[in-house]
Parts: C-alpha cells; structure tokens; sequence
C-alpha cells in the first residue's frame, strides 16, 4: 500500500529523526506506528543505526509491528524478526538476518541473559507502551524494566518512547519513562529527588498531591524531548478515525476454532447457498472467534485475546469514556466480568443520562438496542467492536449514535474514533469485508472458504 501521511504524521517521523532520544506521545488510530517504522527505515538506509529493539506487549509485538509493516510499501530497509514463542522460536528470530527485532516486555530478562553480559547489539530501542517503564527506579523497579535499563544504558544511542497515555495515573508515572531518555536530566537524577520537588505527602502518610506548580515546571522540563500528538489538532473536525486492531488467538484456540470452521465448510459445499449467513457454524465460528462457544450449561471459554486487546484500548484512552459493541451473550457475561466498571445499555433512560454526564467509563451496548434515536454522542467520541456481525445497518447505527454529524451537532468539534477488534485468520475478517460494502455476503464467504483451502 502507498503511503500518504497525514501533516501530523509528518511531524512525528521528523521529530524522531532529528532527536536521538525523544517521547512521543500520540493515540491509538493517529498512525504513530508507520510513522516510527518511517523513521526507522530512513535511519537504517542513511546508516545511522544498524540494529534496532523494539519491546511492546504481547499482542502488540506478535501482530501490530509486522502488520504495519507488511502493510506499507515504502519501508524497503527494515527486516524484521519478531522474538516471541517458545526460547527455540525466540532464538531462531534473533539469529535470523534482521535488522529491526521486535520483542514483547515479559522476555526482555531472558534477551538479556542470552546475549550475555556485556553485548547489547541494539544501537536504537523503541519503547511501545512506554508507561510499562513507570516503575523503573535506581534501586528498585520490576525485573524487566531493570534488566532492560542496566543491558541499554551506555549502549544504546537513540531512544524512543511511544505511548498515547504517558501520565494515566498522573504525573507520578513519567519519571521512569523519562530516565530512558535523559538519564534524569529533565525530571531530576533519582525517583526522590523528583518526588520531593514536585509532589507532597497526603495526610494519609504515603499519597502523593502535586504542587500547585508542578505541573508547569515538568512539563515545561520535558517540553524538549516531547512531542504530543492530538489529531485534532491537524484534522478538520469532525472526522472519524477507523481502526483494525488484530488479536492473535492462543494455538489451543485457533486449533478449537479450525475444527468447527472445516465444519462449516461442509454446509458450505451444500446448496443453500443464500443461508450462509444464518448457518449455526457460521455463528459458532463468530462466537469462538470472540473468546467463548455456548454448550449445554452455558459457554465454555477458549481465549481472552479480545478483552486483553481491549483492555489496552480502555488505558490508552486514559479515562475517556468507551462505548463497547458486543454481539453475543457470552460477550457480555466476560466483559462484565472483566470490566468491573462497565455499564449495559438498557431501557432506562436514565442510563443514557448518565453515559452523556460522563458518569459511565465503559458502556455496553448490543447494536441492535442502540439503534435510531437514541444519543449518545455527549457521553464520548470512542467506539470499540469487540464481536462482529453481517448487519450493516445496525453496524452503522450504533457508530452514528457517536458520529462526527452528531458531535458537531452538540457543539463538539473533535474527532471520533472507531476501533475493530478482529481475530486474525478467522471469520471476523469476512465480516468486515462484507459489512464494509465491499461484496456481498455470500461473496464473503466464498472468498474466505478459497484462501483457507
């Protein structure tokens, strides 16, 4: 795919090339991915850098990176390794001829221990997610972030954080993610030393308050080594913001999934060609790809890879309220319990006053009862699917409850953010291809029954 970035894109990819060590701050759907991989490659081809790290969760690192950068065809520099799996697929990858090695947080002590003491061949690492560098401290921390900062210290010469919520917890959390970039120099040499000039004790003894000027002076502080990106800032408003977030099911689940899916095929051979999509194993297919298949006594769970994913969307929105689509009853039961402060969508109104108040940080709503009529565009601009279905109508419904029309019809010029949470290599992505308008149902299908064969 050709590559036209956007202003703020731009703007990014600059900023890292003309700063060896930098934040930058932007939110899921604003393409920081591409445009980090842009700057990376353009390093890379100038000879700048020879090998890069790049640490993120798991399901990011398994799935986003390469995806982004199978996706685009203007990074001709990069090969990429993705170091996750078992220690002998780990190895494999970080033998192979790459250049750029992707690795998830959990496995940084063992890279660590396999390159050996001493060797850290990796002259530039970019921090996805970068508040899982919080807890960093001189004498402490978690074990990871500790390894990662005594294996690159010295060694490492560019430097990236990467995260849409650098302070979700409050400003408490950046000295960590800032000393892998300066070292201490902006926020101050130790965790205490910042502590004790820009916050207070509470009269419970351990809570820490900001001071009245604390939030000037570190902002100010980090202002060079920063760069924050709010689309709207470089989009004409409204706009909306579609978003493919791909999640990996677990080996079990995919080999679960695969087995009621060759069955599927089987009715799919038959002649009732026009009800494919009412088909049981259609259904079943849907449902598994969500996390859950119903039995006898109920459902049986068979991953978490959607509400992890979610759950990174809910920290990334950093308090912003988030309006759940879910489609099956087995959705609703995991994500309830997952999600504690998770509300339903039902028939008081009171519910909708309250999600338009910003009351509600999570709102669940089957599409279907979050039709015509009903607004909701007051209570925030986030929309997650996290089960699919072949509807378009009710698909288009529940986004324009939130939509860009509605928002600047209630006085809110800001951009609105719809994310699809799709399990890759299953039938989620056939969905999509024929709720989107792009062909039929039963094209849809067909299509998918010829790849997987």
């Amino acid at each position: 795919m050709s590559y036209q970035p956007r202003d703020y894109q731009h703007a990014m990819t600059g900023a890292l090339l003309a700063h060896p060590r930098f934040n930058l701050w932007a939110g899921m759907g604003t393409g920081k991915t591409v445009a980090t991989l842009t700057a990376i490659d353009t390093l890379l081809a100038l000879g700048e850098v020879n090998r890069v790290l790049v640490v993120a969760p798991l399901r990011v690192a398994s799935s986003t990176w390469p995806d982004e950068l199978a996706k685009w065809d203007h990074l001709t520099d990069i090969r990429m390794q993705v170091v996750v799996g078992t220690p002998a697929q780990r190895m494999a990858a970080l033998a192979a001829n790459g250049n750029v090695h992707v690795i998830n947080y959990e496995n940084i002590p063992w890279l660590v221990e396999v390159l050996g003491k001493g060797h850290w061949p990796f002259d530039m690492v970019v921090a996805d997610e970068a508040t899982k560098l919080k807890s960093f401290r001189l004498n402490g921390g978690g074990s990871r972030v500790k390894a990662l900062a005594k294996a690159a210290n010295g060694r490492t010469v560019r430097w990236v954080n990467l995260t849409g919520t650098p302070a979700s917890n409050g400003l408490i959390d950046l000295w960590g993610q800032q000393w892998f970039v300066d070292k201490g120099e902006a926020l101050g040499r130790s965790f205490g030393m910042f502590r004790d000039r820009w916050f207070t004790t509470g009269y419970d003894g351990y809570s820490l308050k900001l001071t009245p000027y604390g939030e000037r002076e570190i902002t100010e502080r980090m202002k060079p080594s920063s760069l924050t990106i709010e689309a709207g800032d470089y989009l004409d408003l409204p706009d909306l913001v579609s978003n493919i977030i791909g999640v990996v099911l677990t080996p079990t689940a995919m080999k679960q999934y695969k087995a009621m899916e060759q069955e599927m095929f089987v009715e799919l051979d038959g002649e009732e060609v026009e009800a494919f999509n009412a088909a049981s194993k259609t259904i079943k297919c849907l449902q598994m790809a969500s996390g859950a298949l119903y039995t006898e006594e109920g459902y049986s769970v068979l991953h978490d890879a959607k509400l992890d994913a979610l759950e990174d969307v809910v920290e990334e929105a950093n308090g912003e309220p988030v309006l759940v689509a879910y489609h099956f009853k087995s959705d609703l039961d995991r994500l309830k319990k997952r999600f504690k402060s998770a509300v339903v969508l039902d028939k008081d109104p009171e519910t909708i006053r309250r999600w338009n108040r910003g009351e509600i940080p999570i709102l669940l709503a089957h599409p279907a009862s979050a039709g015509h009529g009903l607004n909701l565009q007051d209570g925030g601009r986030l929309l997650v699917f996290f089960s699919h279905w072949w509807s378009l109508e009710e698909y288009s419904q529940i986004i324009e409850r939130i939509g860009p029309t509605r928002q600047l019809q209630a006085g809110h010029p800001r951009t609105v953010y719809v994310h699809h949470l799709v399990a890759k290599g299953t039938l989620d992505e056939a969905v999509i291809a024929a709720r989107d308008g792009k062909v039929s149902v039963q094209k849809a299908l067909m299509d998918y029954q010829k790849q997987k064969r």
